[in-house]
């Protein structure tokens, strides 16, 4: 089995690492776009055409399915992706978990880039999973670009300052951008309250993982021995080796093995 996943950088490092504990018998082939990112300022039809270069690549190793683990990607270029791949590849995009966090009724944020952050993509979803809701949408300015180079301080800065536009009595955050969820952990300490229930993380790599074997109808097998698993790395059209900033992350360090543990023994 061979799960295939794009993004415009290391934002899709959550999803393949959901994969890996899922399948870790599973191939993966990563393929990004470091010549042409980041894809958030770019038109629609700009960015369209940036991702189906990359699907393209992806494509080319002959993957089972082709994650889409990038919001911004999927909002713009999920149906031209579909066209191009489907049926011969299952494509599955990124969305949002404001459903689950809508369930409990509960006040609740979406951190977000500004780009996506009253957009009418994500302005459709609250309307239509979250009516009656109080949800708060929060711009995440620059935080998907420091989260990318790994600069922590300038992920504490955008941290904080998403963290100060999140109103005190929320107390679920739906991290609407996978770039987020690795650092899920920095997120929930700027915005847990001192005596408030603990706070409560909504993303989207784990369901997408899922979404992606169900798709090609094989099961969960975290059990799987990973020993012959592969990962191929492709870098703008071009193969080449984890980011070195991937290696700052817990999720990039799973699939780098034990190269990257050496490399990073610190982390």
């Amino acid at each position: 089995m061979k799960i295939a996943l794009m993004d415009s950088g290391i934002g899709l490092l959550p999803a393949a690492a959901a994969v890996r504990r899922l399948r870790p018998d599973a191939d993966l082939v990563i393929s990004s776009d470091p010549d042409g990112m980041p894809w958030g300022p770019r038109t629609p039809q700009d960015l369209t055409e940036r991702a189906l270069a990359v699907a393209e690549a992806a494509a080319a190793h002959r993957p089972d399915a082709l994650i889409v683990g990038c919001n911004t990607a999927s909002v713009h270029a999920l149906p031209a992706l579909r066209d191009l791949l489907e049926p011969a590849l299952p494509v599955i995009g990124t969305v949002p978990a404001i459903k689950p966090a809508a369930s409990g009724g509960a006040p609740f944020a979406i951190w977000a880039t500004p780009a996506t952050t009253g957009s009418p993509y994500q302005r459709g979803l609250i309307a239509e999973f979250a009516d009656g809701v109080a949800v708060t949408e929060v711009p995440c300015w620059g935080l998907a670009e420091a989260v990318e180079h790994a600069d922590d301080d300038a992920i504490d800065a955008a941290v904080a300052a998403a963290a100060a536009l999140t109103p005190d009595e929320v107390t679920t955050v739906v991290l609407g951008c996978t770039h987020y969820e690795l650092v899920a952990e920095r997120i929930r300490a700027a915005v847990q309250k001192p005596g408030r229930p603990p706070l409560v993380l909504h993303g989207s790599a784990g369901a997408v993982a899922a979404q992606a074997l169900r798709r090609i109808g094989e099961l969960p097998k975290p059990e799987a021995d990973w020993t012959g698993s592969t990962l191929t790395v492709i870098l703008s059209g071009r193969q080449g080796a984890l980011p070195a900033p991937a290696l700052a992350y817990e999720e990039g360090r799973l699939l780098g093995g034990s190269a990257a543990l050496a490399a990073h023994p610190e982390q």
